[in-house]
């Protein structure tokens, strides 16, 4: 007998997931709509290992609270250090740098993938997750930026979310122009200014108090964990505060523009649609009239100003893509112009608490990434979806395909004796192009028939002695199992009743096997296997 006593313990580390196959199947279809709209853009596949050398991925993490800087790191039998991606940029930026004199420039390319970070696991913060990035690498002009935001509006456009999301762009030059106006410069303040950067990059989740707290000696969250902070002076915090919050100021004051110009006229006025670019603007002009900046600040700023103009003469409305300064990024290896794709819907969980969805994807411009391999400039900028965060957030709005995901035809199994038949029989359905199996348990009818509903089958073979040796020759029973599912919804003996009881097992021609099964998919809107 087994010891029961010393039996493993089946668990899930923190931080992890278990895919179903219906998850799957509906990521899986959002990866295609991605995948169109970055290839409409002529960006190209491209593949690079879940693995790299520990420096050749560099420390741009923000999380360095845990080992190895929140990446997962081993060390090969040759003493060298390895680390599992924590992102799939700075792959990118080894394999271009690799392979540079051969490739295309500018070098445009997609790649899919999981990525993994040892960081700290929380609600929607897991350890392994999956991302879907395009960039270019070789062009250091605005309209190579513009346009990667164009493509995430045209993917969230494609991904069925028009009006759902927004597009939000600023410039690291911008910050970096306002921290050292503050006396944030210089080398003996690096560390101070990634902290404000880390700071100011929780803003969605933490508001302004929770930022000033990271910007001055520190916060304390909800379970009690201290973060030190920056210890900036006050005047420093209220001038990076100021500088975050400008942007949400002057929107508050377009809505409440809006609602009182509705409430005068009966109608519903849409300032910030009809003038959306010329918002945009004026917030890049009235920036630096609140904060003090110097001149990598102004660059920045005339940099954004390209950005808009390209966009608005592509015609992307500015409720599509526009001008946040709290748009900050994580990472600290980007050097311009950085945006991050925002939901902005508004849905409950399974629990009935409400969820604010926030960013799904990001990126910008990463100039030096590349260079630490090359010695020389070579500029790139770039965009990741949160493939995993996405799909969440599509499935808890119902935006998945409302077309039920089908598991594949059973043939049920009578006669052992008689495996061979049963075998051909899903093997013809393959050949069709459907899916199909036949029932290796061991069980009789009855639990065949429940594992033909585990497996959300829309309908299952059956064949007996009796169907074998019938008069009229050799049939089959095929049974209709989304109908069987609507019978139950309706009273017996009524008409409907009938006439779906009748259509939902059909005794057919051995020969009508596969045509009838085809019917009972095309009814349902089943499509069978992509050859």
């Amino acid at each position: 007998m087994t010891d029961k006593s010393n039996k493993l313990k089946a668990r899930l580390p923190r931080g992890l997931v278990d895919r179903a196959p219906a998850e799957i199947a509906s990521t899986r279809a959002m990866l295609e709509k991605i995948r169109a709209v970055y290839e409409l853009y002529g960006f190209e596949p491209v593949e690079t290992p879940a693995i790299e050398y520990t420096d050749a991925l560099g420390k741009f993490l923000p999380d360095q609270d845990r080992p190895n800087e929140g990446v997962f790191s081993f060390q090969d039998d040759d003493e060298q250090w390895l680390s599992l991606r924590y992102d799939l940029t700075a792959p990118l930026a080894r394999y271009v740098a690799e392979n540079f004199d051969a490739l295309p420039k500018p070098y445009r390319s997609y790649r899919e993938g999981w990525v993994f970070r040892n960081e700290k696991p929380g609600p929607g913060r897991y350890r392994q997750f999956m991302q879907f990035d395009a960039d270019t690498v070789g062009s250091a002009s605005m309209a190579a930026d513009a346009e990667i935001c164009m493509m995430a509006a045209d993917t969230m456009e494609a991904l069925g979310l028009r009006g759902q999301y927004v597009v939000k762009v600023n410039n690291r030059k911008v910050l970096d122009g306002v921290m050292e106006a503050i006396g944030l410069s210089g080398d003996e303040n690096a560390a101070r200014r990634l902290t404000v950067l880390r700071a100011l990059d929780k803003y969605d989740r933490l508001g302004e108090a929770g930022v000033a707290a990271l910007l001055g000696p520190g916060r304390k969250d909800d379970s009690g964990d201290f973060t030190k902070g920056a210890d900036l002076e006050k005047q420093q915090i209220e001038y990076l505060v100021k500088f975050i919050s400008i942007a949400s100021t002057i929107n508050s004051s377009i809505r409440e523009e809006e609602a009182t110009l509705t409430e005068r006229s009966g109608r519903s006025s849409k300032i910030g649609e009809q003038n959306f670019y010329e918002s945009n603007r004026a917030l890049l002009t009235v920036l630096p009239q609140q904060v003090p900046l110097v001149e990598t600040g102004y660059d920045g700023l005339e940099e954004l100003m390209q950005l808009c103009v390209l966009c608005d003469a592509a015609s992307y409305s500015p409720i599509q893509i526009r001008f946040d300064p709290s748009v900050v990024r994580g990472l600290e290896y980007y050097t311009g112009p950085v945006y991050e794709v925002e939901l902005l819907l508004e849905t409950k969980d399974e629990k009935g608490r409400p969820v604010r969805f926030g960013s799904v994807g990001g990126g910008g411009r990463y100039d030096g990434l590349v260079s630490r391999f090359r010695g020389e400039p070579v500029p790139a900028t770039g965009f990741s979806i949160g493939v995993s965060r996405l799909a969440a957030a599509l499935a808890l709005v119902n935006k998945r395909d409302a077309q039920q995901s089908f598991g594949p035809v059973v043939v049920t199994v009578f006669d052992q004796d008689r495996i061979a038949d049963y075998q051909r029989m899903v093997a013809e359905l393959r050949a069709a192009n459907i899916r199909a199996e036949m029932y290796l348990g061991s069980g009789k009818f009855n639990p065949q028939m429940k594992y033909a509903d585990k497996r959300n089958a829309p309908c299952v073979v059956i064949q007996g002695s009796d169907e074998k040796n019938d008069a009229a020759g050799e049939q089959v029973i095929v049974k209709d199992l989304v109908l069987g599912a609507e019978l139950s919804k309706l009273e017996k003996g009524r008409d409907e009743y009938l006439q779906k009881q009748a259509e939902a097992q059909r005794k057919v021609p051995r020969d009508q096997l596969v045509k009838t099964v085809q019917e009972i998919l095309a009814r349902h809107g089943v499509k069978t296997r992509v050859a």
